[in-house]
């Protein structure tokens, strides 16, 4: 294909998925700080989008180049005023240039949104979402809960021991799930758990398996969840109608049913996914995709086409497939037998002798 019409393709691909992003934002929770990464991710991607306009400026015909500017700058406009909505105040917009008389030159420095302050690069002094442990409310407002609601400290509980390895707490009163501040443990959400409807979040998890697919299979899928700092760790996570935002994951494995998959700083983990768009990395290096396995998989999933292996690294803005990336091979997929008999816990089975079988650490 002429190097202009693959081009002209990509550009309006990319388009379509920014566009179909800025969309679902009103429908991405603000629990956990998913829709600010959210905003992050749409903004990264049209900042990539500028310089990949940029880098084919050469190449590009000047009608085509302000073809290109025009269509990215009523983007900008869509986005903020999406952002507006959500978040009246919201540092998170693009800085507009004046307007010109011809076109806008997207590799200017004023047009550059790498150079204005707080476009979309992270803020390291913002203060931290708060992640909420999972508890059992009486009161449906989200926040600083009153002083006579009934909670549960179920975090509390699964540090206690007891008679078996395999703990199974039952959230059947929670309706948010949170899991935080664990190591060793093999952690079995069961089908009670599937009241819990709001997102969840899994967070400082080491050395430890969690299995969720049980309550979203049989209930209600999360409308959002996020897992962040987790290490040498297999997580099932079920299934998520909305975003799962994925942080600071190493040397673990995940399995992942969504809508749309976001993952930042992660190194060496592998992901069997099935995803309705494109799943997006950013700051990423040793990142393995598969298919979702079988024993997983529902009715509803099989009419939802599954990309899983269209990644956009977000920081790869080079021509070619990102390094940062692959694939597993046929011969380094897990068997069905393994997610069928092992994962759920064996006789005798420590957590370690389970992720060793799952190939965790990874060899």
């Amino acid at each position: 294909m002429d190097p202009k019409k693959r081009f002209y393709r990509h550009f309006q691909d990319s388009i379509a998925i920014l566009q179909d992003q800025i969309d679902q934002l009103e429908s991405v929770g603000a629990v956990a700080g998913e829709r600010q990464e959210a905003i992050d991710h749409v903004l990264a991607g049209i900042a990539k989008l500028q310089n990949e306009v940029a880098d084919a400026a050469d190449e590009t015909p000047s009608y085509d180049r302000r073809q290109y500017s025009e269509t990215i700058k009523s983007l900008q406009d869509s986005l903020n005023e999406t952002i507006a909505k959500v978040t009246p105040k919201s540092r998170f917009q693009f800085k507009r240039s004046a307007p010109s008389a011809n076109h806008v030159d997207m590799g200017a420095p004023e047009n550059d949104p790498r150079l204005n302050p707080g476009s979309f690069s992270r803020n390291p002094h913002a203060p931290h979402p708060e992640l909420f442990n999972a508890v059992a409310e009486d009161d449906d407002k989200v926040g600083d809960l009153p002083a006579h609601s009934n909670l549960k400290d179920y975090n509390h509980e699964l540090s206690m021991p007891g008679p078996s390895g395999i703990r199974k707490p039952s959230f059947s009163m929670a309706k948010h799930i949170g899991i935080s501040n664990q190591s060793g443990l093999h952690i079995i959400l069961p089908e009670s758990a599937a009241r819990a409807t709001s997102s969840g979040s899994l967070t400082d998890l080491k050395d430890c398996i969690v299995d969720m697919s049980v309550p979203t299979a049989q209930g209600r899928p999360f409308p959002g969840l996020a897992l962040k700092n987790i290490s040498n760790s297999l997580i099932v996570a079920g299934r998520v109608s909305g975003p799962v935002h994925i942080t600071g994951i190493t040397d673990s494995i995940l399995v992942v049913t969504a809508r749309q998959v976001r993952i930042h700083e992660c190194r060496n983990v592998d992901i069997y996914l099935h995803c309705g768009s494109h799943p997006i990395i950013e700051d990423c290096t040793g990142m393995r995709f598969a298919p979702l396995p079988h024993c997983y998989m529902t009715e509803a999933d099989g009419a939802v086409e599954n990309q899983w292996d269209q990644v956009d690294d977000f920081k790869w803005l080079k021509a070619g497939h990102s390094p940062n990336w692959t694939t597993l091979s046929q011969h380094q997929v897990l068997p069905e037998d393994i997610w069928t008999h092992v994962v759920p816990g064996q006789p005798g089975a420590s957590v370690e002798e389970t992720l060793r079988k799952v190939g965790i650490p990874r060899r």
